[in-house]
């Protein structure tokens, strides 16, 4: 019988439906082996861009709170971006399952964070993270004064609500059409355009 920490889980990822995980899957189902874990979850999410936040990608929410339960002592995953395109996602993801007690191992990076080196790497990325969020932060300002300087108004449509917006957004990132977007939360495309446009 294997030690408790030896459980492992993979996370597995690809952006389209027409993709598979059967390769990162395989490789790490090898990984796993030649370092003696055994797999005892496996979380899959097909078709989920990784731009997408946690709680929008139903396999990732899932190995988080299975993290909280301590159900898996190490993660292992086939590349750092599986986990997001986000810096500051990946970086708050790493600290999270580090503070949890969960190490990571990023298969193409070769990177286990139970080692000096893969601490190291989470502590460098929560600095840039930190970095990406004051740049976005400087960003936004700079658009806002320099829409106020040209007289523009601030501020989504007033038909756009929290939630229609949201939808807009989620559409955008899984890579739907204006078009799609529109019909799906009922306004015109011209708005869902502008609206975006706003955001971007």
């Amino acid at each position: 019988m294997k030690k408790k920490q030896n459980r492992a889980a993979l996370y597995l990822r690809v952006s389209t439906n027409e993709q598979t995980t059967e390769n990162q899957r395989i490789a790490l189902e090898k990984v796993a082996d030649a370092k003696g874990y055994e797999v005892v979850k496996v979380y899959e999410d097909k078709g989920y861009s990784g731009k997408l936040k946690t709680d929008q990608r139903p396999a990732l929410a899932q190995m988080k709170k299975d993290a909280t339960a301590r159900e898996f002592d190490v993660l292992i995953v086939w590349s750092v971006d599986r986990l997001g395109r986000s810096t500051g996602h990946v970086a708050t993801m790493m600290e999270e399952l580090s503070k949890l007690g969960v190490s990571q191992y990023y298969h193409t990076q070769g990177v286990d964070t139970s080692t000096p080196y893969g601490q190291a790497m989470i502590e460098m990325a929560a600095v840039f993270a930190k970095l990406e969020r004051e740049m976005i932060v400087e960003r936004v300002n700079a658009g806002l004064d320099r829409a106020r300087a040209q007289g523009k108004t601030l501020g989504r449509p007033k038909q756009i609500t929290e939630n229609k917006a949201k939808a807009i957004e989620d559409g955008r990132a899984k890579g739907q059409s204006i078009r799609a977007i529109a019909e799906a939360v009922m306004l015109s495309p011209a708005t869902v355009h502008a609206y975006l446009k706003q955001s971007a």
